[in-house]
C-alpha cells in the first residue's frame, strides 16, 4: 500500500460537528475525506419551523470558538451573503434555525473534501493498523475503499421512539424529527395530540396552536415531566457547557456520572422561556370572552399504549400522582420523545477491537477517542457520541469547535489551536 494512498483522517457522518472539522482542518496539512449518506448538508430538517432560533448564540458556529479569525466563521457568511448591516440592526445573538441551516450548507459548499450521497458500509482495521472504510458513494452505489490513519465518528444521534409504539408508526403517527414533511396530513385531521416535554414538542404544538382556527381541530398536549418546565438558561449555569465542566465531568467515578446527568436534565431538555411565553400569550387571546379553544394540555402523564380502530387511534394515559388511567381517541400522534447516541453499523468490523462498557456503549477517553482493546498509533474519534463519559455538553454547539481543534491537535501531532484550561468564572469541585 503506497503511503499517498493513506489519508490522514477520514470523517463518517457531516453534521454540524464533522463540518466544523472539515473547516479546522484547512489550517493544517492533513488530508482528509468527509462521507455522508445524505444528498446533501441538512440539519434537523423536520424541525426548520419559521420563527425558531437556535438555543445558542450565534458564536457556537462549526468554527468560531476555535478561531474566531477563520473564513468560515458566521460573521464572515453574513458578510458573503451582504446580510451584515442587517444582522448588526437585528440586535440578537440567537439566530434563526433556517439561517444556521444555510450557513452550515454555504460551509459545506466550499469544501471539495465533503462527500454527500456516500454510505460508510465497514471499517476495519488492516495488518498495519491502518483503517479500512468501504464507501457506496453515489446512486449508483459504487463501492470504493480508502484507507486512513484515524476516522472521526461524527454520525450524532438518531430519533427516538420506544419500541412499544414503533408498529404504529405512519404517517399520522410519527417522531417529531419528521413534523414538517407530515404537517399537511395532521392538518386535516379532527384531532392531535402532542406527547413530549422538550423544546421540539413546544415548538410543534405552538405552530399546530397557530394554526387551529384554520383547521379547526382538537389539540393536546401530555408529558410524563413534571410540567412544561422552562430550559436552564441562567449565565452561571450555561457554564456547564464549557471545556472547565467537561473535565471536571469526566474525571467522576462512574456510578456518579449518570446521576449527575439525571439531576441536570434542564440543562438541555427544558423548553426555552420565549417559547413557553409565546404559548401562554396565544392561550390567553384565545380565551378573550370566555371562550374555550379546543386545547388540553396535562403534565405528569405518560402514554402507555397506542391502539389503531377503524380511523382513529385510541391512546391509554396514565397520570403519575393520581395513579388513574384514562382513554382518549386522536386522529394523528406527534412523537417528540427524544434522541438517542448509537453505535453506528459501519463499526461492527470493529467489534473485537473496540472496547464496550457494560450498557454496551464505546468507551471514550477523555480525549475524544475510542478506547481500543490494543493501542496503537491510529485512533478512533468520537463527536457527539460521548454524554455518557464527558456529560451535557457531548451534544452543545458551543462546545463542537473546542471538541474539534482538540482532536486536530492530536491528528497534526503538534499545537494548530489554543485550549484555554481555565474558561468560566466559577470552579467545579475542589
Amino acid at each position: 500500500m503506497a503511503n499517498e494512498q493513506i489519508l490522514d483522517v477520514i470523517g463518517v457522518g457531516i453534521g454540524p460537528f464533522n463540518l466544523g472539522l472539515a473547516a479546522l482542518l484547512e489550517k493544517t496539512e492533513c488530508r482528509s475525506l468527509f462521507f455522508d449518506k445524505k444528498p446533501r448538508f441538512e440539519w434537523h430538517p423536520g424541525m426548520l419551523l419559521e420563527g425558531t432560533t437556535l438555543q445558542v448564540p450565534f458564536m457556537a458556529d462549526v468554527v468560531t470558538m476555535a478561531d474566531p479569525t477563520s473564513p468560515f466563521s458566521f460573521l464572515n457568511y453574513l458578510h458573503e451573503q451582504k446580510r451584515l448591516y442587517h444582522f448588526y440592526f437585528f440586535e440578537k445573538f440567537h439566530i434563526p434555525r433556517t439561517e444556521y441551516n444555510h450557513y452550515c450548507q454555504w460551509v459545506a459548499e466550499q469544501l471539495p473534501k465533503l462527500h454527500f450521497e456516500c454510505k460508510v458500509e465497514n471499517i476495519d482495521q488492516t495488518e498495519e493498523g491502518y483503517y479500512r472504510v468501504s464507501v457506496l458513494a453515489g446512486a449508483q452505489k459504487k463501492k470504493k475503499t480508502y484507507y486512513a490513519k484515524h476516522v472521526v465518528i461524527g454520525v450524532g444521534t438518531k430519533p427516538y421512539v420506544p419500541g412499544k409504539f414503533q408498529s404504529s408508526l405512519g404517517n399520522r403517527i410519527f417522531h417529531s424529527s419528521e413534523y414538517i414533511s407530515k404537517r399537511e396530513n395532521v392538518l386535516k385531521t379532527n384531532s392531535v395530540t402532542v406527547i413530549g416535554s422538550g423544546q421540539s414538542a413546544a415548538e410543534i404544538f405552538y405552530d399546530l396552536l397557530s394554526k387551529q382556527p384554520d383547521h379547526d381541530y382538537q389539540l393536546s398536549w401530555f408529558t410524563r415531566s413534571k410540567g412544561f418546565y422552562p430550559m436552564e438558561y441562567s449565565k452561571l449555569g450555561l457554564e456547564h457547557f464549557s471545556p472547565d465542566y467537561t473535565r471536571y465531568f469526566y474525571k467522576l467515578p462512574k456510578e456518579k456520572k449518570q446521576s449527575a446527568l439525571n439531576n441536570q436534565a434542564l440543562l438541555y431538555k427544558g423548553i426555552s422561556f420565549n417559547t413557553i411565553g409565546d404559548i401562554y400569550d396565544l392561550l390567553y387571546e384565545r380565551t378573550v370572552g370566555n371562550n374555550k379553544p379546543h386545547v388540553h394540555l396535562q403534565a405528569l402523564t405518560e402514554l402507555a399504549s397506542i391502539k389503531e380502530g377503524n380511523s382513529r387511534y385510541s391512546l391509554s394515559l396514565c397520570q403519575h400522582e393520581q395513579k388513574e388511567h384514562t382513554q382518549i381517541e386522536s386522529d394523528a400522534v406527534i412523537l417528540a420523545t427524544g434522541y438517542h447516541p448509537y453505535i453506528p453499523d459501519c463499526l461492527k468490523g470493529m467489534e473485537n477491537i473496540v472496547e464496550q462498557d457494560e450498557t454496551g456503549q464505546l468507551v471514550i477517553q477523555e480525549d475524544y477517542k475510542v478506547k481500543l482493546k490494543q493501542e496503537g498509533q491510529n485512533h478512533i474519534f468520537i463527536q457527539n457520541g460521548e454524554l455518557h463519559t464527558h456529560g451535557v455538553g457531548a451534544p452543545d454547539l458551543g462546545l463542537g469547535a473546542f471538541r474539534s481543534a482538540a482532536i486536530i491537535n492530536q491528528l497534526a501531532a503538534k499545537e494548530i489551536y489554543q485550549t484555554h484550561e481555565k474558561n468560566v468564572f466559577q470552579q467545579f469541585g475542589l
